[in-house]
């Protein structure tokens, strides 16, 4: 299982790089368009999608790798039990938000759909396309909270030290 679930978090990792791929090609051919005199009606359009999908798709592997910015202040006064009851009532808080998020994008996904919800620009996509993506975004986000809160409960998560964190 561990496998399966590592091998989730890189392919959602590497969709994320590749919709930052796409980011770079709609914004360069948005360029060439306006310097060669051609149209590429919706590229700003795409070039948006594209970065929305990047940001969802990173989630999981952004909180696996332990990217996330959290604030250690309070964790870090606390030793034992109290330090991993807080650690868990916090990973079940992250939890139950991402579950919520998961499933209110799922569910925009399938009300767009439903009623047939084309984007406002001369492109006309069917929104749910691009909805997509942030759905399996934000699922595999939750997904890697659940483990995380697995991993917790069982004792078998790996420490984050605060010392090491990067920053910026």
């Amino acid at each position: 299982m561990r496998k399966l679930l590592n091998g989730l978090y890189a392919t959602s990792a590497w969709l994320a790089g590749i919709s930052m791929i796409g980011v770079l090609v709609m914004v360069l051919l948005t360029i060439l368009s306006r310097f060669f005199g051609f149209s590429a009606p919706g590229s700003d359009a795409y070039a948006g999608y594209a970065m929305a999908g990047a940001g969802f798709l990173a989630l999981a592997s952004t909180l696996k790798h332990g990217e996330h910015i959290r604030v250690t202040l309070l964790l870090g006064m606390l030793k034992g039990k109290a330090q991993k009851g807080l650690e868990v009532a916090a990973l079940c808080i992250a939890t139950l938000l991402s579950g919520f998020l998961a499933f209110y994008s799922c569910r925009l996904v399938w009300q767009s759909w439903e009623i047939d919800d084309i984007s406002v620009g001369i492109d006309a996509t069917p929104l749910w396309i691009p909805q997509i993506v942030m759905a399996l975004g934000t699922l595999i986000f939750f997904i890697a909270f659940l483990d995380e809160l697995i991993l917790e409960l069982r004792g078998q998560r790996q420490a984050r030290n605060t010392e090491d964190a990067h920053h910026e």
